[in-house]
């Protein structure tokens, strides 16, 4: 039987236990309390929550001057050719890391996200080994990384413990960034469809101000959200749900029991220890999450329009007002086709950086 810890109890007894099978936890972001937690250090396959590290050595790099945020962003022919979900600009479109680092967190773009990995290191082995030296350094003790987006690979695993360790760091060090995990939506300035963020809760859920989803059939549907309520920030992960409503509900009930408690000085992030058997490759949920029949239920789950009904108390309708942020490229590949021709753009002291290379 997995150990549920004595405060998890505690908490049940005030009626605000929750009941899952998913791995999950809850932070206090201030004293790194932690609020409730469940099978917190067992190995699972992040996806698409590798880009909260992706974003962390990103803001890193920003703080040291390495880059900028107007420094131009090329997409790569390598990063072009990624699986979806995918933010639809062909290779050689440029444009500013402020504007790359929205896409990825909105629409959780893997070319964009490896595109700013490039970017950022030179190329994406080099960016990848500073991804793991930063979750090493901030102890992340069961993680590793081994692309900048989360795609499928038995090397890139996490747990709940780590990711929330991330999150609350990324809060903390970069408050002055806070404001691009709580983005409502973007517009890509090309005709497409106004693209809501992802995580659902943004806009439906009293407070929430972040953070990231994610989702690969081995992983199932992972979360990490924050909400801010009376200038206390609660963050919580949840990692392997079946379906987005399961996945959000439960996020959005772990946060909202967070906040009717302090929790204790003794159970925090820092203290807290792995226990159990601790497998050595992550949980894939592949079979249970793929299958015909698994896609069949979800769809039970979703209106006439394709869109998920959340059927949770804490999450209300989708604001029909959204506030969006509008993408501007700072050049397609049609308008660059030579050194020559780049010349003759207005594109003021914002250099045009070459084509990376495929194997790059």
């Amino acid at each position: 039987m997995k150990i549920i810890s004595l405060f998890i109890i505690l908490m049940g007894l005030m009626g605000a236990v929750v009941a899952s099978a998913n791995p999950y936890i809850t932070v206090d972001v201030q004293t790194g309390r932690v609020l409730a937690q469940q099978d917190a250090f067992d190995r699972w396959y992040p996806a698409s929550l590798t880009k909260l590290m992706t974003i962390y050595v990103t803001f890193r790099a920003l703080n040291r001057g390495e880059i900028s945020l107007d420094s131009p962003v090329r997409l790569s022919a390598a990063a072009a050719k990624l699986p979806p979900s995918r933010s639809g600009y062909r290779a050689g479109s440029v444009l500013t890391l402020d504007n790359a680092i929205k896409v990825t967190l909105v629409k959780s773009a893997n070319d964009m996200a490896v595109a700013i990995g490039e970017t950022v290191a030179g190329n994406l082995p080099a960016f990848v080994q500073r991804m793991n030296s930063e979750a090493s350094r901030l102890g992340m003790i069961g993680t590793h990384f081994s692309s900048a987006n989360g795609l499928p690979d038995p090397n890139n695993y996490s747990t709940a413990r780590d990711i929330a360790l991330l999150a609350v760091q990324l809060r903390r060090e970069f408050p002055q960034y806070a404001d691009y995990f709580n983005i409502e939506a973007i517009d890509f300035g090309d005709g497409r469809k106004i693209q809501p963020n992802s995580n659902n809760l943004i806009g439906r859920f009293a407070g929430a101000d972040g953070m990231k989803t994610g989702f690969i059939c081995a992983s199932g549907f992972n979360i990490a959200a924050s909400a801010t309520r009376n200038n206390r920030t609660i963050i919580a992960v949840v990692l392997g749900a079946e379906r987005i409503d399961q996945r959000e509900g439960l996020a959005a009930q772990l946060i909202e029991n967070g906040f009717k408690t302090q929790g204790t000085p003794t159970v925090t992030l820092a203290n807290l220890r792995p226990y159990g058997v601790r497998l050595s490759q992550a949980t894939n949920l592949y079979d249970r999450i793929c299958n015909k029949q698994a896609w069949q239920a979800r769809m039970q789950y979703r209106d006439d329009a394709g869109k998920t009904i959340f059927n949770s108390p804490f999450i209300d309708a989708l604001t029909p007002n959204l506030k969006v942020v509008k993408i501007k490229l700072i050049s397609t590949p049609s308008a660059v086709k030579s050194p020559a021709q780049s010349k003759k753009l207005n594109l003021g002291k914002v250099p045009v950086p070459r084509l990376r290379p495929a194997k790059s």
